[in-house]
């Protein structure tokens, strides 16, 4: 796969996104590949547990704007669609899966962050959302947000204005543990992922469908009424000059 870099360590699958020029941005490339590869590595006797990561400077940057402005108001929301329906599935993954988190996770990299099972954060990594401030609403992720750290603090972290550091991401609960000032929270996370590994499979796998129903619970539901809103959303004026904005940048810098 051109976009997702594939190794496995002691029945643990790790999955980098593999696209740093472009900070791991999630277009219909990586959807693809990520896809591709979940999917191979939770029908893999041989792997217990997925490690999904990113390489370069961070984890990702979120929805890939280029894509998501270049076609029409429905492709835009069909991807958009596709994307929440990814992270939601991770929850069904019949194996655990952790997520590593280094240098940043903005946006849709944020969602897809907080819907693994386990995550595992640098202190120093940036998280944010910055849709509200371009424009719209974040189009999936916000019914597992609020899972996590809870409807007003879901709330305020959509329309912050500023991005939180690792550490107050983990005093929230956005994130399951710190990675040591001496590590990377790549290899925090595979030290995890492989004790995790190392337990009885079947009962790793009935903790996580006992849990995954309070977590998934109304998702899908919820996704469906955040696509709308961003649909909507992304035809205001604001929105519009800053999707224009982002891609004129892009092409200026090839």
């Amino acid at each position: 796969m051109k976009f997702v870099s594939i190794d496995c360590e002691d029945k643990v699958q790790i999955l980098a996104m593999n696209r740093p020029e472009r900070r791991n941005a999630l277009g219909e490339d990586m959807l693809k590949d990520l896809l591709e590869s979940v999917d191979k590595a939770a029908s893999d006797t041989a792997v217990n547990v997925i490690l999904i990561t990113g390489n370069g400077p961070g984890f990702s940057a979120g929805a890939d704007l280029k894509d998501f402005s270049a076609g029409d108001i429905n492709a835009t929301s069909d991807l958009n669609h596709r994307l929440g329906a990814f992270v939601r599935s991770l929850a069904l993954v019949r194996k655990p899966v952790v997520c590593a988190v280094d240098g940043f996770a903005l946006g849709g990299g944020l969602m897809l962050a907080a819907s693994c099972d386990v995550v595992v954060t640098a202190p120093k990594a940036r998280w944010h959302l910055p849709e509200v401030s371009l424009g719209w609403l974040p189009g999936f992720g916000l019914q597992t947000l609020a899972a996590r750290v809870g409807p007003f603090a879901a709330r305020s972290l959509s329309w912050s204005p500023t991005a939180i550091d690792g550490l107050e991401a983990h005093r929230l609960g956005l994130a399951d543990s710190l990675s040591s000032p001496t590590e990377t929270a790549r290899e925090a996370a595979l030290r995890y992922a492989k004790g995790l590994a190392s337990m009885p499979p079947h009962a790793v796998l009935t903790t996580k469908q006992f849990f995954s129903t309070s977590v998934a619970a109304r998702a899908e539901v919820m996704d469906d009424l955040a696509n709308r809103c961003f649909v909507q959303d992304i035809q205001h004026g604001t929105a519009q000059a800053n999707m224009k904005r982002f891609v004129s940048r892009k092409a200026a810098s090839g």
